[in-house]
């Protein structure tokens, strides 16, 4: 089957191979190297783990030997790098640029919680599946985006200037990106569309579109009581616990019953959202809460699974993903100890802005604390939510195209629950430009946790998408420039009135 110039059924087949041969074992590679992000690892800029992983991946592109394209990386101190490709086209002009993301660095690698024969930095290829930190989220997105631009070029089939940027940092919530695109904005211009690869799908049997993404803050929350930890039968009942004083600040933010947190933190959900979740919710059934590793005889938060899926994408959420001051169970005395710290991560909706969400947190957990405990808090990074702007009808053609032809299945579009602090930064800095945000991470890939894996079939065919994508680009923009030109009054050198 051909696509106006493209073959899709010829594309296909040179991404899939290409897979095979040359991104899998790079992709292998790749999951070795800990480059954890910087917020988690201080010497990531000086230990050469994010280096490594760089120059195995530029030397990667540089070894496709894709026509018109070229690659650098972009670095200046204290600051992580960027990976920058270009890729130029005689068909279009710089206002043309099609804009693709991705980012290189890893979240932590939860040591010890992998199972047997599987860990962060050894990759396991097992049942179509490449098991390993980073794979998925998102290493493949620098492999998959200059194999579909290779794709149309060895087909010649034309599409607009592309320049691929590839962060170390989005798992820190992006810190040096917005630097980077204002200092190159020459060379990037004014993108018409962003492909981002770094979201999720509901299943892997058809092509996932995310229409939401939930803002981001994580705070630290740190309540001490003395100076040292003393014996617990001295001091206990003379002195309080700061284990139960934070319990009491986490009620003002929480209710422990029912997950509510502080009005600040909610807004009205779009009613085309809420269509979207009772379409979602009847495309996938009950795996909605299936996909998840629950213990025997657990209950969910919410049994309709519209709501569930609104409660993913639409409504804040509070998990304390870290904790200090409490040793480890087989080091545990009879000791009060001196303090207690939480790491609180808050998903918030799409909509909520984060800066009057921590102000407001701020305020409740070091007002009036009770016994007048010393209290420190801290954000450590806050990300805005994002919504996308209403798709032009070629780009919800080009979708579900894409979908039933490289998966046979109508397209879905769905919120997700996870942050991308990049997609707001652009969507302020390009109002008016169109987004796809796509990805490979579905069901049991667990980004972020134990066993990450990458679904490798999901992954060439979203490469192949991207394909697809960038050449109905083309020919969109080529059609709506023909269309302005011949509407626009023509002029003869005698005179400035129109010809008729």
């Amino acid at each position: 089957m051909t696509d106006a110039k493209l073959d899709t059924n010829k594309l296909k087949a040179q991404v899939d191979a290409e897979w095979e041969k040359t991104i899998i074992p790079a992709l292998s590679e790749y999951i070795k190297i800990p480059n954890i992000s910087p917020q988690f690892d201080k010497k990531v800029l000086t230990n050469g783990h994010m280096d490594k992983a760089i120059d195995l991946m530029v030397k990667w592109v540089e070894d496709q030997k894709v026509p018109d394209l070229k690659v650098r990386v972009v670095s200046e101190k204290d600051r992580t790098p960027v990976i920058l490709i270009t890729v130029a086209s005689p068909h279009s002009k710089l206002d043309e640029t099609v804009l693709l993301y991705g980012h290189l660095d890893k979240q932590p690698p939860l040591t010890g919680e992998w199972l047997d024969g599987l860990g962060p930095y050894t990759p396991v290829l097992k049942d179509g599946k490449l098991y390993g930190r980073g794979g998925a989220d998102d290493g493949y997105a620098i492999f998959s985006a200059v194999t579909a631009i290779k794709g149309l070029k060895t087909q010649k089939v034309p599409c607009a200037r592309c320049v691929i940027i590839i962060e170390a940092s989005e798992e820190s919530g992006s810190p040096d990106l917005m630097h980077y695109v204002k200092k190159l904005k020459a060379e990037i211009g004014n993108p018409t569309l962003v492909i981002c690869l770094d979201s999720g799908c509901g299943n892997y049997e058809q092509l996932w579109l995310t229409t939401s993404l939930r803002g981001n803050a994580t705070v630290e929350l740190r309540v001490k009581v003395l100076k040292e930890g003393v014996h617990s039968g001295a001091a206990s009942g003379v002195v309080p616990s700061s284990f139960r004083i934070i319990r009491q600040l986490l009620d003002r933010i929480e209710d422990s019953k029912t997950g509510k947190l502080l009005s600040e933190a909610y807004c009205e959900i779009p009613k085309h959202h809420v269509e979207h979740a009772k379409e979602i919710a009847s495309t996938l059934g009950n795996s909605v809460w299936q996909v998840y590793p629950w213990v025997e005889g657990m209950q969910r938060v919410e049994e309709d699974l519209v709501e569930s899926l609104l409660n993913r994408t639409w409504r804040p959420t509070l998990c304390v993903t870290g904790v200090g001051g409490i040793p480890s169970l087989a080091d545990a005395g009879n000791v009060l100890r001196h303090e207690t710290a939480l790491k609180l991560s808050i998903r918030l909706p799409p909509l909520v802005k984060c800066k009057p969400v921590t102000e407001a947190l701020r305020k409740a957990l070091t007002t009036d604390v009770p016994y007048n405990a010393k209290v420190e808090f801290k954000v450590d990074k806050a990300g805005q939510g994002w919504m996308a702007p209403k798709h032009e009808p070629w780009l919800d053609e080009a979708v579900n195209s894409a979908s039933q032809e490289f998966w046979g299945k109508p397209a879905r579009f769905f919120g997700e629950g996870g942050s991308i602090p990049f997609m707001a930064m652009l969507g302020r800095r390009f109002p008016s430009t169109q987004f796809l945000i796509l990805g490979v991470l579905g069901p049991g890939s667990n980004a972020h946790g134990p066993n990450e894996f990458l679904h490798i079939d999901m992954a060439k065919n979203v490469t192949s998408s991207v394909a697809l994508f960038l050449a109905r680009h083309y020919a969109h923009r080529s059609k709506a420039g023909a269309k302005r030109k011949l509407e626009e009054p023509t002029t003869d050198s005698s005179s400035t009135k129109p010809k008729v």
